[in-house]
């Protein structure tokens, strides 16, 4: 089981930066995105033709950041995590165009990352608190 710590930080926020890799070296990109806590998904767009789209094709794993942007160390909090990125289901579409209604107008490529590891500082528990999650570990 997740967090709940984990699970409100990531559904209070909206936007992420994505890591990719391939043979070319690293890149990273930022996207809104939509959490479905029930199934541990997070949806994002990628139009087809951007870097990031290409090298999620051609490699699904991936990383990701999210993070609460402050100067007070006390009140820091980040999340990062590993998993695995694909095409979007009708469920994630759904999620997604609910949070961000306007989105439809676009018709937006949507992607979603499975997670299978999720690291969350979070130093309002204390300076260098980290909350664990790993999928493996759930099995």
């Amino acid at each position: 089981m997740i967090d709940p710590r984990i699970v409100r930080f990531i559904r209070k926020h909206h936007l992420l930066t994505l890591a990719t890799a391939t043979e070319r070296g690293p890149y990273c990109a930022h996207a809104f995105y939509a959490y479905d806590e029930k199934r541990n998904r997070i949806v994002f767009a990628a139009d087809p033709a951007t870097r990031h789209a290409a090298e999620m094709a051609a490699n699904d794993e991936v990383a990701a950041g999210i993070a609460l942007e402050t100067r007070t160390v006390g009140k820091l909090q980040g999340l990062q995590l590993c998993g695995r990125a694909m095409p979007a289901d009708e469920e994630d579409r759904r999620r997604y165009l609910a949070r961000f209604p306007f989105a439809a107008m676009a018709a937006p490529t949507l992607w979603t990352i499975v997670p299978s590891f999720m690291k969350f500082t979070d130093n309002t528990l204390g300076f260098g608190k980290k909350l664990i999650w790993n999928s493996e570990e759930q099995e």
